[in-house]
């Protein structure tokens, strides 16, 4: 915020995800009474409403806040804020699905919604099954807080494109992201390719375009939100991606183990391929894709990171890009409590422990 007068208004990012957070909470209470009223199983909203609880950083939602401030939007946001809880109901329904197919124990220090379907019933496949579904109804959902924001026609149907590209590219990613690990380990335009469809066009791009987009932003405003959000979106991924090998459990939500044992070919461990020796690059082999892999085996692959320069050369391409993203905010007359706002959620992207 440095530059900026006393007098200049800022935005409170904690309150506004508290009123995404009241837009979701309260959406699905009407939904659990729904279900009750009709004898219909009030579980599944239920499950989403713990999900959704159990916290979460709502990015998503606060970007498309922010993506309206920098467009000008003035007024009543209600609109904007149902929007914004309707991209975070996607993201649940994102989440989910990602715990199932990483088979993750679990999330934000909880168990996953499969996980505890399945041992609340001693079935593993019935949560499976179970969590898939409830993963749909948060995507059905997520629809209808978009189309019950009350949008004049011509809004939503822009809003419609940017929300479909976003969910296009949020799959691909997904997608490109499972079939990775069949390619080399050393193949780092492959994993970046997964970082910048699955983390930087869904998770910075796409919510600031939809905010914008409710503001009858120009394509111009839009460019160069994209100037701010992509280089941000990949250092977001790179710090979750060491986050995921050097992160603190307690922190983190999740085991430190997962990422490796899945296999996931993330830039740190291309790099480290890339630069390591036969017998490092015959560790790496061995132990990352592992599922019996423990502390002792992965605190080997550390090793291989960190004496590689791979861990410290992720560091510098975050730096980078956090840099690139600011200077992208410095080029635009923003309306300054957005800049100031899209400063503060750069250092968190990069900053975080969790």
């Amino acid at each position: 915020m440095t530059g900026l007068s006393m007098s200049t208004p800022t935005i409170d990012l904690a309150a506004l995800q508290t009123r995404v957070d009241t837009e979701l909470h309260t959406f699905l209470v009407a939904k659990t009474r729904g279900a009750e009223d009709r004898s219909l199983p009030p579980d599944v909203p239920a499950a989403l409403r713990d999900f959704l609880a159990a916290g979460g950083k709502r990015l998503r939602p606060l970007l498309c806040v922010l993506g309206w401030h920098a467009a000008g939007g003035q007024g009543d946001d209600a609109a904007v804020i149902r929007t914004a809880a309707a991209l975070e109901m996607f993201h649940a329904f994102c989440l989910i699905h990602d715990d199932i197919m990483d088979n993750s124990a679990t999330r934000r220090g909880r168990p996953t919604v499969h996980r505890s379907i399945a041992t609340r019933h001693g079935h593993d496949q019935l949560g499976t099954s179970a969590a898939i579904l409830i993963g749909d109804m948060a995507l059905a959902w997520s629809d209808e807080l978009l189309h019950s924001a009350g949008h004049p026609a011509h809004r939503l149907a822009a809003l419609r494109r940017v929300i479909d590209a976003m969910r296009q590219e949020a799959i691909y990613g997904q997608y490109l992201d499972l079939m990775t690990p069949l390619g080399p380990l050393t193949d780092q335009e492959a994993a970046l390719q997964v970082v910048r469809f699955k983390t930087a066009k869904y998770t910075v791009q796409r919510p600031l375009h939809c905010g914008a987009t409710l503001a009858d932003a120009a394509v111009d405003l839009h460019t160069a939100l994209s100037r701010y959000a992509l280089p941000l979106g990949e250092a977001f991924q790179l710090r979750d991606d060491l986050l995921g090998v050097y992160g603190c459990p307690d922190d983190t939500g999740k085991p430190v183990l997962d990422d490796l044992r899945e296999g996931k070919h993330t830039v740190l461990l291309a790099l480290a391929a890339q630069r390591a020796d036969t017998a490092q690059r015959n560790l790496l082999n061995e132990l990352v894709g592992n599922q019996d892999l423990d502390d002792d085996g992965a605190a080997l692959i550390r090793i291989v990171l960190d004496t590689t320069g791979a861990h410290a050369r992720v560091e510098d391409m975050i730096t980078t890009r956090h840099a690139q993203a600011l200077t992208a905010l410095d080029t635009v007359p923003y309306p300054p409590s957005a800049a100031a706002a899209l400063r503060h959620i750069a250092a968190r992207a990069v900053e975080r422990t969790s």
